[in-house]
């Protein structure tokens, strides 16, 4: 007999058929069965929960495969300009005063989401400018893409940077015409200051609640953590996990934004590998960065950017130096990514598995790659060749889309090119990179079915996928590239019953207007842990 029953929907199941059902019964925390009305009614008894679903699509909890639940979370302790609305340079000093104002001496002041190509000035914030808020305080504004920032004198220092200090390999300290220092960071150099901005436990875990609470409420059932601040950030998203503070399932990629070479070898050294936990929290696989953003852009380029004929990207390492710190992990058991956007960078990671996997041969090894931006069809074909799971972010295409047609012009037709990975069966899973885009499903969803920018721009509409294969992005594929397929991802009996109703039909709403929809209810374990409205569900 069923806990909770839900009758007369759209029932996606994502199932090797994508068959569409009518209803589902839920048995403690597993999916009992799926099938019709008339089916399913056999399983109510006189303590069933029913659920009159009135047509709505009821699908398997959406997975998010790259995002950064932590940071998503403390960046709502500072200054978000993204909810904020922040529109010019004038609006964010002034937020930043006041965040100065409430903050101890020698406090970090910090903003987020910041995007220079959306304020009136179409330019970032002076060192001067943060410096007359305070140099008391350090100050930090991280840019939308998470790889620049700038920040003031008083961070500098900490940072140990000043006019002498030579750029990291992979990064750059800017400088005006005479030599002295902007506060603009770029890449590693941005990644160290970072580090130094980083939250104390309390502060990560009260950042983890609002961050799983707003992820719930978006259907979001799992998500796969890809790294921030270091080991206190592992640490706080067990406890958050433990204590029941945090819904989400997560599956915590092995990574820190700084010297993240030096976390995995810390990480191989203390005996971990990838899918140790349980289904609440499991350890994923080991991860570095080998270049820089698609959106600033940084990412490493085989030819250069349209809009900078003379610049190819940045890239971390070379080589060798990627196939020993991957190779290692790889050896160690470790499924093994890289943060890659460019072609090249792509390049260089395959480069790096077909070396691993050539000196230690492992079947279903399942290794990633974050992003896998520029994916031209000869990069795909290698892929599918190795097995390779590409985490791609359709959101992109629709926040920042416009910034890719200028970049890379024809290119686009090989960004995050979801219809041909389908076509050539590679599993690429769905993600949204939060906080750099909105961790909204549905809108990754609608971008990868669309492929439009905000601006109604067309981006590589060559790469349109349907619906159906839009969800599987998300859900099934979703835990498939963390070896947990056989227990989530799709509505099958024995399955964790982790369930989300939308407030309408999805497959038969027109596809411009998926965005739109909302998540009416959110399962995780058999438990409903979101729901739109706070009255009783309508009895069938």
């Amino acid at each position: 007999m069923a806990d909770t029953v839900f009758l007369n929907g759209q029932v996606v199941t994502v199932d090797a058929e994508n068959r569409i059902m009518e209803a589902v019964a839920v048995k403690g925390n597993q999916i009992l069965a799926a099938g019709s009305n008339e089916e399913i009614r056999q399983h109510i008894h006189a303590d069933t929960k029913i659920i009159d679903l009135q047509g709505k699509s009821l699908l398997p909890g959406f997975i998010d495969a790259h995002l950064h639940i932590t940071i998503y979370g403390t960046n709502k302790l500072g200054v978000d300009c993204k909810a904020m609305g922040i529109q010019s340079i004038a609006e964010l000093l002034d937020a930043l005063k006041e965040q100065a104002n409430k903050t101890a001496i020698g406090g970090w002041v910090r903003a987020c989401g910041f995007d220079e190509n959306l304020m009136m000035e179409k330019r970032y914030p002076t060192l001067a400018e943060l410096d007359e808020i305070s140099t008391n305080h350090p100050i930090f504004v991280m840019r939308a893409c998470a790889h620049h920032s700038v920040v003031n004198s008083c961070a500098m220092g900490i940072a140990q940077y000043d006019r002498d200090t030579p750029d990291p390999q992979g990064g750059r300290i800017d400088r005006d015409e005479s030599g002295a220092l902007t506060g603009f960071l770029v890449e590693t150099a941005h990644m160290k200051m970072f580090e130094l901005a980083a939250f104390n436990e309390a502060e990560y875990k009260k950042g983890l609640r609002m961050a799983s609470k707003d992820f719930v409420a978006a259907g979001i059932t799992s998500v796969h953590d890809a790294g921030g601040y270091g080991p206190e950030n592992y640490r706080a998203m067990q406890k958050a996990v433990q204590e029941g503070d945090v819904k989400v399932r997560i599956y915590a990629i092995i990574c820190s934004l700084n010297q993240s070479e030096d976390f995995v070898r810390k990480m191989i050294e203390a005996g971990l590998v990838t899918g140790t936990g349980d289904n609440r929290f499991r350890i994923g696989p080991a991860k570095v960065f080998t270049d820089g953003a698609s959106i600033a852009p940084t990412m490493a380029m085989r030819e250069p950017f349209t809009s900078k004929p003379q610049d190819y990207g940045i890239l971390y390492y070379e080589q060798d130096e990627l196939n020993t710190i991957l190779g290692e992990a790889h050896a160690k058991g470790f499924q093994i990514t890289a943060h890659a956007q460019g072609d090249r960078a792509i390049e260089m990671l395959l480069n790096c598995f077909e070396a691993a996997l050539e000196a230690h041969p492992r079947e279903n090894h399942r290794h990633r790659i974050e992003h896998a931006g520029v994916s031209a069809p000869d990069l795909l074909r290698r892929m599918a060749d190795l097995g390779v799971v590409p985490i791609p972010n359709p959101a992109f295409i629709y926040d920042y889309g416009d910034s890719y047609v200028k970049n890379i012009g024809e290119r686009v037709g090989h960004m995050f090119p979801a219809r041909d990975q389908f076509d050539l069966k590679i599993i690429a899973a769905g993600a949204s990179d939060c906080p750099v885009t909105d961790f909204n499903p549905l809108i990754g969803i609608h971008a990868a079915v669309n492929r439009q920018s905000k601006s109604g721009q067309v981006v590589g509409d060559n790469q349109r996928v349907s619906v159906m294969e839009g969800i599987r992005m998300f859900t099934w594929n979703g835990a498939y590239a963390s070896f947990e397929e056989g227990i989530k991802g799709s509505i099958e009996p024995g399955k964790l019953a982790d369930l989300v109703v939308l407030d309408g039909n999805i497959l038969d709403t027109p596809k411009e207007r998926i965005k739109e929809m909302k998540v009416e209810m959110t399962m995780i374990d058999g438990e409903i842990v979101y729901r739109i409205q706070d009255e009783e569900v309508l009895q069938a």
